[in-house]
């Protein structure tokens, strides 16, 4: 481990952690979202973060979908709901970031509580159900705005009852994707959040095709990613992959949130990382590098993430394990893949993906 991130991954882990744990979880999301914020202000604490845990290797590069990742990590959907601190990301190592998800109005979200920890599972409940400033005011706020590494909007549907019907859930949907038309690198079009009011009605294929027809006709040239849901069947798999090809979608972010019976929300981290690993090999086996698999779910280390990019993944996302490890996992992760790299005898990692799925 290096020096630094040793440093830091003691302390978050017998000081900073103790301490935080025993708050409540959704305030200290919020707080850390407000010292983000505050910090990607400082040229100086930039800096200062970037020789830390800036670690950069060419064996990580990646030119994908027309886009350059300087290494695979991004942070996923949920975390940086409203595109606050994209300042301070890449300075700790991250390679991307997707933002939202973002909805066509402006969201509240479900009632409090809605965050919960589960540490004997290393997961987390979440019930945010899409909690977010809008696409109006999202949009606003980063027209104009460059920024240092690639940024995803993920877009969803408003949670609200009004959306519920399937012409007003797309109607929601496009709203969001127009007013990110030229801004970020990519979108992905959540249709699998189990929080919001109505449940997950396009991940039906039938609705998913009839959502997918009016993205295309808006026109959007980014590349474009489909959400999945944690729980879906071969038979659904089978035909969302053949809608993919239909309406030129390029790839997938494998998986959502976990659902279980009679309980609130959905679960992340360790409770989804087997699902999310089945699936990524499933749609590799089927479509190889034909398109984009973006591994989500359970990444707690660098053997976790090397895991999903050899059974097929190219780009991953994390949330939970950074919560539970600390913010130099970003940089411990990104130092471990280059080892386990040379340790397999491999100079890049494009060389490793889907070699367990073959």
């Amino acid at each position: 481990m290096f020096p630094i991130d040793q440093i830091v991954h003691y302390t978050y882990k017998y000081i900073a952690k103790p301490f935080l744990f025993r708050r409540d979880p959704e305030d200290v999301h919020d707080t850390a979202l407000t010292l983000g914020k505050t910090l990607g202000k400082s040229v100086l604490v930039k800096s200062f973060f970037r020789v830390c845990f800036g670690h950069q290797d060419d064996s990580l590069r990646q030119t994908v979908c027309g886009i350059t990742f300087q290494n695979p990590i991004g942070l996923a959907a949920g975390f940086d709901k409203n595109a606050d601190i994209l300042d301070i990301l890449p300075t700790i190592g991250f390679g991307y970031a997707e933002v939202g998800s973002v909805t066509g109005g402006a969201c509240v979200g479900n009632a409090k509580p809605r965050l919960w920890r589960i540490p004997e599972e290393k997961s987390l409940r979440v019930y945010y159900g899409l909690k977010n400033d809008g696409a109006e005011a999202i949009s606003a706020r980063l027209k104009g705005k460059t920024f240092t590494f690639p940024v995803g909007v993920s877009i969803a549907k408003t949670n609200s009852p009004a959306t519920v019907e399937t012409e007003q859930g797309i109607a929601d949907y496009m709203k969001a994707a127009e007013a990110f038309r030229d801004i970020g690198d990519y979108i992905t079009i959540n249709t699998s959040c189990p929080n919001a009011f109505g449940g997950e009605a396009f991940s039906d294929p039938a609705r998913l095709e009839l959502l997918l027809k009016a993205y295309r006709e808006l026109k959007i040239h980014k590349p474009t990613f489909l959400k999945l849901a944690a729980d879906l069947t071969h038979e659904q798999l089978d035909q969302i992959i053949e809608l993919s090809n239909t309406y030129n979608i390029d790839g997938f972010i494998c998986t959502n949130l976990k659902k279980e019976a009679g309980e609130k929300g959905g679960l992340s981290g360790k409770s989804v990382a087997s699902l999310s690993d089945d699936m990524i090999a499933n749609i590799y086996k089927k479509v190889g590098k034909k398109k984009v698999i973006i591994g989500c779910g359970g990444i707690f280390s660098g053997e976790d993430a090397y895991r999903k990019i050899r059974k097929g993944a190219t780009l991953v996302q994390l949330i939970t394990g950074m919560i539970y490890e600390g913010p130099q996992l970003i940089s411990e992760i990104n130092r471990d893949l280059v080892r386990l790299l040379k340790q397999d005898g491999y100079t890049h990692i494009s060389e490793v993906i889907g070699i367990n799925t073959l």
